[in-house]
């Protein structure tokens, strides 16, 4: 696939709801094949601050993640299957090899521009609202 048929994919609406109620909408890409997540962001030069992609893993177990061939650096958060943040990495590096452990058994891993965490002030333990997860 080539890195521009990667921007190919329809979005879909997803919410995060902030502790104190406050909610952050983003525009995502859906990853649900082995092949789509195998790809991921890999290539991309720049994704705009309200997208994302949400990694939809099929079943709740352990995940990795990692950064080869990812230009953009990336907030990883990995939540339950109820749609709770279990875990955010922050700021992961660019191009690394290293991997990225969800901590826990996780459903899903969504990746927002680095820093989005931050600036926003999501946290563990606040909600993400998309048809994956269940209520």
């Amino acid at each position: 696939m080539t890195a521009t048929a990667a921007y190919a994919q329809a979005l879909e609406s997803l919410t995060i709801v902030l502790s104190g109620g406050q909610k952050q909408s983003f525009q995502v890409e859906v990853a649900r094949n082995n092949a789509d997540r195998a790809q991921g962001l890999m290539y991309r030069r720049s994704m705009p601050a309200d997208r994302g992609m949400l990694f939809d893993f099929g079943r709740v177990e352990p995940v990795s993640m990692w950064m080869q061939n990812t230009y953009l650096p990336l907030d990883m958060l990995f939540v339950r299957p109820d749609g709770t943040i279990a875990r955010i990495a922050a700021n992961t590096e660019p191009l690394s090899t290293r991997t990225i452990p969800s901590g826990e058994p996780v459903l899903a891993v969504l990746e927002l521009n680095a820093g989005t965490a931050s600036r926003l002030g999501i946290k563990a333990g606040d909600r993400i609202e998309h048809p994956l997860f269940k209520r």
